[in-house]
């Protein structure tokens, strides 16, 4: 690799690897040491293609999720077996994975510019925007930028577009998927809402099991299924179809609640 190629979004990926290198070594322990982040389905990133698949997952944390997904997804690449010991996975990083994110959020610190620069497709979000509710049409950049990401390579994106559980897909991850027809490989993460604060940068807790369970490729007609029956599909293989309620803990029910309760007093103070 040429010290000066780059990524079709104009980042230097002899940059980009070191990032990854450095960012990877910082955040090891805290799925490794602090808390065991446990892994079932690595065999499934082994087999897939090298570009246009889309994972989609629920949300927990801002950036928690997404840091374990490069993690588990470059252990499995080098062989581990659903786990992330041996950081040496890390010496040789897939460069061209991306994940969706807010552009507010990308960049509000040095921080999250660094996170962007490592892979994030930042869109403006069309529901929400400043911590308040708005209705905003969706840019045609962003959808192609999407596009432009899954011709590269892989993509993560989270359908909800908020850390709250149990909320309504988005639409526009079913858009994306009719258009460019990817294979969609469904995540489910759990533990580390309990782990880390909100935001998914500092431990809130240690000694939680955290888990990630990479589910096998859906099965989607991309011509013929509404735009409805891949949400469905897609709420049902995440697990946030609203008929999983009643098989979640009542105390972490409490918990969702309690915290939802206090974002949207928060949101109120800052009108």
């Amino acid at each position: 690799m040429g010290i000066f190629k780059k990524n079709p979004f104009g980042h230097n990926l002899f940059l980009k690897k070191w990032l990854i290198r450095i960012l990877g070594l910082i955040t090891h322990s805290r799925y490794k040491q602090f808390n065991n982040l446990q892994i079932e389905g690595s065999e499934i990133i082994r087999e897939l293609p090298d570009k246009n698949v889309l994972f989609v997952s629920n949300h927990q944390t801002y950036f928690a999720d997404v840091v374990a997904m490069f993690h588990v997804f470059n252990a499995s690449l080098s062989g581990r077996e659903d786990s992330i010991k041996n950081i040496g996975y890390l010496w040789r990083p897939k460069l061209n994975i991306y994940y969706v994110a807010a552009k507010e959020t990308m960049k509000k610190s040095l921080l999250t510019k660094v996170l962007a620069y490592v892979g994030s497709i930042s869109i403006e979000r069309t529901w929400r925007a400043g911590g308040e509710d708005v209705n905003r049409q969706v840019k045609f950049s962003d959808i192609t930028n999407i596009g432009t990401a899954l011709n590269d390579g892989w993509v993560i994106t989270f359908p909800q577009g908020t850390t709250t559980p149990w909320k309504p897909l988005r639409k526009g991850t079913a858009h994306i998927i009719k258009r460019y027809k990817p294979i969609v490989v469904p995540v489910v993460i759990d533990g580390f809402r309990r782990s880390f604060d909100k935001k998914g940068l500092y431990i809130k807790k240690k000694g939680i099991l955290q888990s990630m369970q990479i589910k096998e490729p859906l099965e989607i007609d991309y011509d013929n299924e509404s735009v409805e029956q891949i949400i469905e599909k897609l709420e049902y293989a995440i697990e946030q179809h609203p008929s999983f309620l009643h098989v979640i803990p009542e105390e972490e029910l409490a918990e969702y609640e309690k915290d939802h309760k206090k974002r949207q007093y928060s949101y109120k103070g800052d009108s």
